[in-house]
């Protein structure tokens, strides 16, 4: 059963991931009536390094963008590639500084349904304010920033400054870079490709991170568990493959407005399920 509990919740993470719903928050909800029957400590860092396998779609799609030692690329293009890696690398900065300190209490006090119905209702309201303010604006056809070459080493630092606000489960990661970056003056389309770069290292940290204390805790990832971890990576890598190309394509004609009311509604129905079972 936790076999096939681990490919429910590769889905719900491949498809969660980089779209501005929550991730982490949706696998917290899920978690609350799809329990595996594993020990706290291998659920909670299985909840962070499946995301692997869809950052790992990341590197697989933008592999050739992504890549700075390309014998296709001019000199030009490969120290173009070179200085959005050192943005990537600024970005985080932030979310290391604050992020590791707080990563315990945020595990201890946060990851509720309160904490995450709070936040994707919040932050669905603000989608749809910042895009009626584009929509009068029209500022994403006039975007400062209409390309990753012409992004500011300050204004990925700013980026990454967005990024600590998904410290808190329901925030989103992708949701708060993407918001953030589009407020600062970027198109839809270089916010959110930008918000895809950062999460290969920041999930690669996180997993790092969480790997590291399951094992100081004694944990072990022989047999079953290690074989749920993987179907979970795999399943997510694949869903997340598919969300990423269908993200993409759908901002080219839309805004994130719908993924804005997605939040409200599901955390509406979240809080109004926990009241009624209370």
């Amino acid at each position: 059963m936790d076999i096939i509990k681990s490919i429910i919740l590769g889905i719900v993470e491949g498809i969660t991931e980089f779209l501005p719903i929550s991730s982490t928050g949706h696998l917290v909800l899920v978690d609350e009536f799809i329990k595996m029957q594993q020990p706290k400590q291998f659920t909670d860092m299985f909840n962070v390094v499946i995301q692997l396998g869809a950052i790992l779609a990341v590197v697989v799609l933008y592999f050739h963008k992504l890549n700075p030692v390309s014998p296709k690329k001019s000199s030009q293009e490969k120290k173009n590639t070179w200085s959005l890696w050192f943005k990537v690398i600024v970005a985080i900065l932030p979310s290391a500084i604050i992020g590791l300190p707080l990563n315990d209490w945020m595990d201890e006090h946060l990851m509720n349904w309160a904490v995450v119905s709070a936040t994707l209702i919040i932050y669905g309201i603000l989608f749809i304010v910042v895009e009626n303010r584009n929509e009068k604006k029209k500022s994403d056809l006039q975007a400062k920033y209409a390309n990753l070459d012409s992004l500011p080493y300050s204004i990925a630092l700013f980026i990454g400054m967005f990024q600590v606000l998904s410290l808190i489960p329901g925030t989103s990661r992708s949701g708060a870079t993407i918001l953030g970056a589009i407020l600062i003056g970027t198109s839809r389309y270089v916010g959110t490709e930008f918000s895809f770069f950062l999460a290969i290292p920041t999930m690669f940290g996180a997993s790092l991170l969480k790997i590291v204390k399951f094992f100081g805790q004694g944990g072990s990832l022989g047999g079953e568990q290690g074989i749920i971890l993987l179907v979970g990576m795999v399943v997510s890598f694949v869903v997340a493959y598919l969300s990423i190309r269908f993200l993409m394509n759908y901002i080219q004609n839309n805004d994130f407005k719908a993924f804005g009311w997605y939040r409200i509604i599901l955390g509406a129905l979240v809080i109004g399920v926990n009241l009624f079972l209370l």
